[in-house]
């Protein structure tokens, strides 16, 4: 009987220690398929990351070297890989409206806008509907670039510009007024010049002028050698 019960135990310990064995195997197997998967989904980035890099490339080089129909293939595929990608849209849109194609132009900055809503995208739809003509929506993009970056110029230029054509005259000179606070130049002197001059706002266009005066340099010394100003890209 002691026997049996030792032979039992015996092989009931065996098949405990078989039962563990199976668990370690089966939890080594699951770690490396584990490790695999992570490792083939980090190789799957990587090779994704690259192409969209690619492809960045072929649009920015198409974009600068006029291959209008070359970067717009690069962008679409973009989005085909990333269909949300809001700089994609926003470029695309910068791409159309360069050819006039308006209305592809405002389906892509108001979907850029949508996903991920910046000073640019907002700016760039402003322009659009300025330039056909509904200065209403304008303005309330212009507003909105406006409440997320207001330390440019341009962004406010824009807004005096689309508020003249609304003929709201005290949006109009607060902006332009605004837009010399932040860059005193020939510009956007000229602008607030020309906007009091057209007004009969002969004192305030007198103050104006002298300012622009100063900007110009005496006769007699000589000329300081300027960089090229940097334009901003929006």
């Amino acid at each position: 009987m002691l026997v049996v019960m030792s032979a039992q135990g015996y092989y009931t310990n065996s098949y405990h220690m078989f039962e563990l064995a199976i668990v370690g195997i089966f939890g080594l197997l699951a770690f490396h398929n584990t490790r695999t998967h992570d490792d083939e989904f980090l190789g799957a980035s990587r090779k994704i990351g690259d192409r969209m890099g690619k492809l960045w490339d072929i649009a920015h080089q198409g974009m600068r070297e006029n291959r209008l129909l070359r970067a717009e293939k690069a962008l679409l595929t973009i989005l085909k890989i990333d269909e949300r990608n809001a700089a994609a849209y926003n470029r695309l849109g910068i791409l159309y409206a360069k050819q006039k194609e308006y209305r592809d132009a405002i389906d892509c900055f108001e979907i850029a806008s949508s996903i991920e809503a910046t000073p640019s995208s907002l700016h760039n739809l402003g322009l659009i509907y300025y330039e056909t003509e509904n200065y209403e929506k304008a303005a309330i993009a212009f507003e909105q670039a406006l409440k997320l970056e207001d330390s440019l110029a341009a962004r406010h230029v824009a807004y005096a510009k689309v508020q003249e054509k609304l003929g709201n005259e005290k949006l109009m000179f607060q902006s332009l007024e605004k837009a010399v606070d932040l860059e005193p130049n020939k510009e956007t002197l000229t602008l607030l010049h020309k906007a009091y001059l057209d007004r009969g706002l002969q004192a305030e266009a007198d103050m104006i002028e002298q300012k622009l005066h100063k900007l110009i340099v005496p006769a007699g010394k000589p000329k300081r050698m300027l960089r090229p100003a940097k334009r901003v890209v929006v």
